[in-house]
């Protein structure tokens, strides 16, 4: 993976959970990891198409996760439900899109997917070839761990609806 994708990832988190709650990331060592993931109690998860293609994984305990939304949405909340659900999927959202706006503007233009929240621990997801960069960060609230698998895409994505469709054999 380039380097070069982590710093905005490290920079947007910073920013909008300090925006978002009111509350700094202090951001710990990095590490590389070459197996599939296994989730958290939550897991948002972004793919980015484009120049930089691949998945962020965002990762987070329910405490971290009931505290953080709550926050943001400025009351108290006691269990992990819709609304913070909701909340932090969102928080995965504008992070995501905040670090490819400054991807953007270092040269490297990107689309990124609507969020997709796995919720439960232990569950397994594999980036197939694409080693991940783990990002963890400290809060008061908690661990919040960014996992990014990416690598340098296409300036031009081909879209899949013009991949060509192989022939289907006949059966006789």
């Amino acid at each position: 993976m380039n380097v070069k994708f982590l710093n905005p990832f490290v920079e947007a988190a910073s920013e909008v959970i300090q925006i978002e709650t009111g509350i700094n990331l202090q951001r710990g060592d990095l590490g590389l990891e070459k197996t599939p993931y296994l989730t958290n109690d939550i897991t948002v998860i972004i793919a980015l198409v484009g120049m930089v293609s691949g998945n962020v994984l965002y990762s987070i305990s329910f405490d971290t996760a009931i505290q953080l939304a709550g926050r943001m949405l400025g009351e108290k909340l006691a269990a992990f439900d819709n609304l913070a659900q909701s909340g932090i999927a969102e928080l995965g959202n504008v992070i995501t899109g905040r670090a490819s706006v400054k991807l953007s503007s270092a040269g490297y233009e990107s689309t990124i997917s609507p969020p997709t929240l796995v919720v439960g621990r232990g569950i397994m997801i594999s980036t197939l070839d694409r080693p991940r960069l783990v990002v963890p960060f400290q809060s008061d609230y908690g661990p919040f761990v960014i996992h990014l698998a990416l690598r340098e895409g296409s300036a031009n994505p081909v879209p899949a609806a013009s991949l060509p469709i192989p022939n289907r054999p006949e059966i006789h």
